[in-house]
């Protein structure tokens, strides 16, 4: 499974339920006494699961640092989301945010899913080819593109999982009345500028965020120069990105669509 950072999961989940709960309407909150958030990471969707359904929710993530993070809005406990520490039918409800994604057995996780839920099992997953970016710098939307191409290529798990891949995975598993439902994400970047865009602007500028993926984008098959001249164009574009920003002209739109899906234990 791939580890990111508590920094990380912050930023990118930052916003994602504010005016969107109706995402979840397919998982009868209502109806639960109980409900397990597996991969909860820093506990984003844990803190709204709570919200909306009044109950405890307990997050389990195989990283103990992230699950200190958690605790302020879900009961911690350490696991594997392939092996979960509980026995069948223990929870009404278990759910993931952007967890299967990740794995590189998402079959196995939703089976256990299946076993320890007693009425429903849902995940909320992107798909990371569908990404669009639009930016008043010019160069931003094509190379934005050209990275996650090389990244996907290279990342080794499958990141474009989210609508019908996971639906066919939750029929595979014996879950029933299986629904899937699209919400994107939109995240925009406009003046005044937070810090956090400040931040990744100057990441952009010194190529240090294109640099953290280097790994994946080479097992890509992009080559040592092609990484050269990417990161290149990318530190040329994040100046150009600052230079916006001093005249409070930059702007960035960003879709991430999600897909939430919901199966019935039959």
């Amino acid at each position: 499974m791939r580890e990111f950072s508590e920094s990380y999961l912050r930023d990118t989940r930052a916003g994602m339920w504010d005016d969107s709960r109706q995402a979840l309407a397919a998982l009868d909150l209502q109806d639960c006494d109980s409900i397990l958030d597996v991969g909860c990471g820093t506990g984003e969707l844990s803190r709204v699961l709570a919200e909306e359904s009044g109950v405890e929710v307990l997050g389990v993530d195989a990283d103990t640092a992230l699950l200190d993070a958690a605790r302020e809005h879900a009961s911690p406990v350490a696991g594997d989301a392939t092996r979960l520490p509980f026995p069948d039918n223990a929870v009404d409800l278990v759910v993931c945010q952007a967890l299967l994604i990740n794995l590189s057995d998402p079959a196995a996780a939703i089976e256990e899913f299946a076993r320890v839920a007693s009425k429903r099992v849902a995940a909320v997953e992107p798909d990371n080819a569908a990404v669009t970016v639009e930016s008043s710098v010019e160069a931003e939307a094509k190379l934005a593109a050209h990275a996650r191409e090389a990244y996907l290529d290279g990342v080794g798990t499958d990141i474009t999982l989210g609508g019908s891949p996971t639906a066919a995975l939750f029929e595979q598993a014996g879950l029933g009345n299986v629904t899937t439902a699209r919400y994107d994400h939109e995240r925009i970047v406009s003046a005044p500028y937070s810090q956090r865009d400040l931040d990744a602007a100057k990441r952009k500028a010194t190529g240090d965020g294109l640099a953290a993926d280097r790994a994946e984008m080479q097992a890509g098959g992009l080559t040592d120069g092609g990484y050269d001249r990417l990161r290149s164009a990318w530190r040329e574009m994040g100046r150009a990105v600052i230079e916006q920003m001093q005249t409070g002209e930059y702007r960035r739109r960003e879709v991430v669509p999600f897909f939430v899906t919901t199966g019935v234990v039959e």
